[in-house]
């Protein structure tokens, strides 16, 4: 046996523990794991693209436990009522090979991705940042918008979707937070008016295509660009002028993926990027002055996923019987006997739980 956590699981673990405090500890399981970084057996993600979207695996290994999260991205779904992205995850021992987390990732990777985002803004933003612009207003909206008040303690938050029923939606959606009480929402009518003024920028928007969201006269000294929108080939959102400007610096998660998927699949070979564990493990801050434009190019990696799993897997521990458990593997009392001990009606055993 198993554990599940579905859905329900997770909305309920989030209810009790709160969605900031989820998102801020998640994302401190994400910085210790990126602090570990050459325990990790690495890999691009394996991806099977398609006219309509793209569908992943992301598998990784600490030499302990080994995960997996498969993943789509079809940007057209919604017009059909399906989710635009969709996840599910499993977590294994390496000692054994045997599962011991089934898990939904669809809500979860919405939460690890507004943590990772809030978590190198919080080692390559300005200190002082508070108001941040948000371009894209749909289903990741909401996570990053939480993830950025809690973790950097921005308090203006500056709208713009080419839909405005996204924008009302994620208008709706904050204001209903007691929360974010504090924090001042403006519906802007364009991306040039969001992003005046802001410190930091965040795209999220769900083209896959090269789009132009952010140019070169949008940066101003000092912002920092969360760009998450730009995540598989053929799709980006930033202008390449300004990857290349001398006093922009561009951090990455795991440079071979990012150079097929990121915005810097637009640059040459040998353009130069920073990955975000060489940040953490020097624990100093990412940029070198307050006038650098920072740029953090996300696509999410399978170690993230990897923090999000262990994390769950932890909170179920702390709580016995909380999530259900599935038979997914057999439990034989002769492991030699597959088909006495299943089909033939021979007896099985349990295995006790271990913990995370």
């Amino acid at each position: 046996m198993i554990d599940y956590i579905g859905i329900h699981d997770v909305q309920c673990l989030i209810e009790e523990i709160g969605p900031g405090m989820f998102i801020e500890r998640l994302a401190a399981e994400i910085e210790a794991d990126y602090a570990r970084w050459d325990e990790f057996e690495k890999s691009v993600r394996l991806a099977s693209h398609s006219r309509r979207g793209v569908i992943e695996l992301m598998p990784i290994s600490d030499g302990r436990l080994y995960s997996f999260k498969y993943v789509n991205g079809h940007p057209g779904n919604t017009q059909e009522g399906l989710l635009t992205v969709m996840a599910f995850g499993v977590l294994a021992e390496v000692d054994t090979g045997y599962p011991i987390l089934l898990s939904e990732l669809t809500i979860t990777t919405a939460l690890r991705t507004a943590a990772m985002s809030a978590l190198a803004a919080r080692w390559l933003a300005r200190p002082d940042s508070r108001s941040m612009a948000l371009i894209g207003n749909g289903a990741q909206s909401e996570f990053q918008a939480i993830a950025f008040h809690r973790m950097l303690g921005i308090r203006e938050l500056r709208l713009f979707d080419v839909d405005p029923l996204a924008s009302a939606k994620l208008e709706q959606n904050l204001r209903a937070m007691p929360d974010l009480s504090d924090l001042a929402l403006i519906r802007a009518p364009s991306i040039a008016e969001a992003v005046r003024g802001a410190d930091i920028i965040t795209t999220v928007t769900a083209d896959k295509r090269n789009a132009t969201i952010l140019t070169p006269l949008m940066m101003a000294p000092g912002v920092h660009v969360n760009a998450v929108g730009g995540d598989c080939p053929g799709k980006t959102e930033l202008h390449r002028d300004i990857l290349a400007r001398p006093n922009v610096r561009v951090v990455v998660e795991y440079e071979p993926q990012s150079r097929i998927e990121g915005e810097i699949q637009q640059m040459p070979p040998d353009f130069v990027v920073t990955e975000f564990a060489e940040i953490v493990r020097r624990g100093t801050p990412g940029r070198s002055s307050s006038a650098e434009i920072t740029v953090f190019d996300s696509v999410g990696f399978a170690l993230e996923d990897h923090s999000a799993l262990r994390f769950l897997h932890g909170l179920v521990g702390e709580q016995p019987g909380r999530c259900r458990r599935i038979d997914l593997v057999p439990m034989l009392v002769d492991p030699k006997d597959l088909y006495g001990g299943t089909l033939g009606g021979g007896a099985v055993k349990s295995r006790p739980r271990r913990a995370a």
